[in-house]
């Protein structure tokens, strides 16, 4: 009898969170996986953007709902949805990052994490 592979909790969120941010048309959805990496701060970054102030908050809506619902996660805090150009929703093995469009090109956070393993999803 063969047991099936059981992903690690953070992967489980990660996917989680991929579904959450297409859910509300997440746009360049990237998904880098530290785990590889020395002082990582967490398994996995996951970085979006949307069009708008609005669907950016609605993706991070969309993220801390689909953990409660899914996994009963809830995020050990949420950061910038005052203003909605940049939200930080952190999970502690999970971080990600919802930019308006122009804010991710001007912070490049792919680029910082180049070593990492990043897989781009398509919606």
């Amino acid at each position: 009898m063969s047991k099936a592979k059981l992903k690690p909790n953070s992967e489980i969120l990660a996917d989680i969170v991929v579904s959450a941010i297409q859910e509300k048309k997440g746009q360049k959805i990237s998904l880098l996986d530290l785990r590889s990496l020395n002082n990582s701060l967490c398994d996995f970054f996951i970085i979006c953007h949307g069009s708008s102030t609005t669907q950016v908050d609605a993706i991070a809506d969309s993220v801390r709902d689909f953990a409660i619902k899914h996994l009963n996660e809830r995020p050990r805090s949420i950061e910038g949805k005052t203003q909605s150009e940049w939200v930080l929703i952190d999970f502690v093995d999970v971080i990600v990052h919802v930019f308006l469009e122009e804010k991710r090109e001007h912070y490049s956070l792919e680029e910082l994490w180049a070593d990492a393993r990043i897989e781009h999803i398509d919606i």
